[in-house]
């Protein structure tokens, strides 16, 4: 048999062996990995350092963030309504911000977490909020996620009024980055209305 054949012949079986010993209920990876999440977030910080002017953003306070979305949205497995709520420091380590949060859904779905964000500033209106979060998955009675330990990427944008609250939409993934047997993600789309707390710098 010719060189050729031999190498298709022997990548076929140990193709089918690897499918033969994947384990029973077997789903096909979710749309992001953390590495993949990295890399993006760092696209976005970087950004951050270009676009962000400093007398825009220096007088932002903390934020006490408000949501409500459609969880589950692209999948569509088991749809939800989300309420979300977040409280964002204003406190920053280089150009990231801590938040802390809670998630729940109608199909009674909790996801407490805690991440960082960076604000990009687009003039004085303009806000893009990338940020990357990790924390603990209970799906109830909704979408079994894989595992209870779950990681959120999210990207927002929200227009800032002169009082600083501000207004918009977030869409975020939400999966386990492969370290369940099952991955299967889900993404939410989400109203986002963020509220100033004290004074700001």
């Amino acid at each position: 048999m010719p060189f050729h054949g031999v190498y298709k012949s022997t990548t076929l079986h140990v193709k089918r062996r690897h499918q033969a010993l994947r384990p029973a209920g077997y789903q096909r990876r979710g749309l992001c990995s953390v590495n993949t999440i990295l890399r993006v977030f760092k696209t976005f910080a970087l950004c951050a350092v270009l676009a962000t002017p400093v007398s825009a953003a220096a007088d932002d306070p903390d934020f006490l963030t408000v949501s409500v979305g459609a969880f589950d949205l692209v999948q569509d497995h088991d749809q939800a309504v989300e309420f979300r709520a977040e409280y964002r420091s204003d406190k920053k380590i280089w150009i990231f911000k801590p938040f802390i949060g809670a998630m729940g859904t109608t199909d009674s779905a909790f996801y407490g977490f805690g991440g960082v964000l960076v604000d990009v500033f687009f003039g004085k209106r303009w806000v893009l909020t990338p940020s990357f979060a990790a924390g603990y998955y209970d799906n109830g009675d909704g979408v079994d996620l894989g595992h209870e330990i779950e990681f959120r990427s999210s990207i927002e944008l929200s227009y800032r009024f002169d009082n600083r609250t501000r207004l918009g939409l977030s869409f975020y993934h939400l999966s386990n980055a492969s370290i369940g047997d099952t991955n299967p993600g889900t993404e939410v789309l989400s109203v986002v209305y963020s509220i100033p707390l004290g004074s700001g710098n």
